[in-house]
């Protein structure tokens, strides 16, 4: 499997490196498929440095993949979807709608509280992920460690984001 540069970043007011599990988490579950790191930083919950972090790794060629965990919800300061939607060239309305699905089994009804979402921009694929350790777990190992695995068939994103065809 080729390694694809991945960039971690944590939306939160509260959490630091040490208090971080699952941006840290994230981190651990790339690399051990043998992706490369790009970077990994943690916000604030704030539109303008959530967009600011991330356009910046959307202009960089180096970076595949972007991995955002929080600020999802529906919380006062909740603003990852209004941050990032912008920002896409194609959304990925299907990764929303599997994530649900998929943490229904695990968390029932609540998981309508989750705006995951994804997208390209500039051939790099975006996930944002809510920030519990439990939906970063269900959305690496359910759906997105098998997109970004070129062997996963009938399809992933392996190639699309590796010729920029999309």
């Amino acid at each position: 499997m080729p390694s694809l540069n991945i960039a971690v970043l944590t939306v939160s007011d509260t959490r630091n490196f040490e208090t971080d599990k699952s941006g840290a988490f994230l981190v651990e579950a790339a690399k051990s498929e043998e992706h490369t790191l790009a970077e990994h930083c943690i916000v604030i919950d704030d539109i303008y440095k959530i967009r600011a972090v991330v356009s910046r790794w959307i202009a960089d060629e180096k970076v595949n993949v972007i991995l955002i965990t929080g600020g999802t919800g529906f919380y006062g300061r909740d603003s990852t979807p209004e941050a990032i939607k912008p920002l896409f060239d194609k959304n990925m309305e299907g990764f929303g709608e599997l994530f649900r699905q998929v943490s229904f089994s695990e968390i029932g009804s609540s998981t309508i509280q989750s705006r995951a979402l994804g997208g390209f921009s500039n051939n790099t694929v975006i996930f944002c992920l809510p920030g519990s350790l439990g939906a970063c777990k269900t959305g690496w190992s359910k759906i997105i460690s098998e997109q970004l695995n070129k062997n996963f068939k009938p399809c992933n994103f392996v190639k699309l984001i590796t010729t920029g065809i999309h």
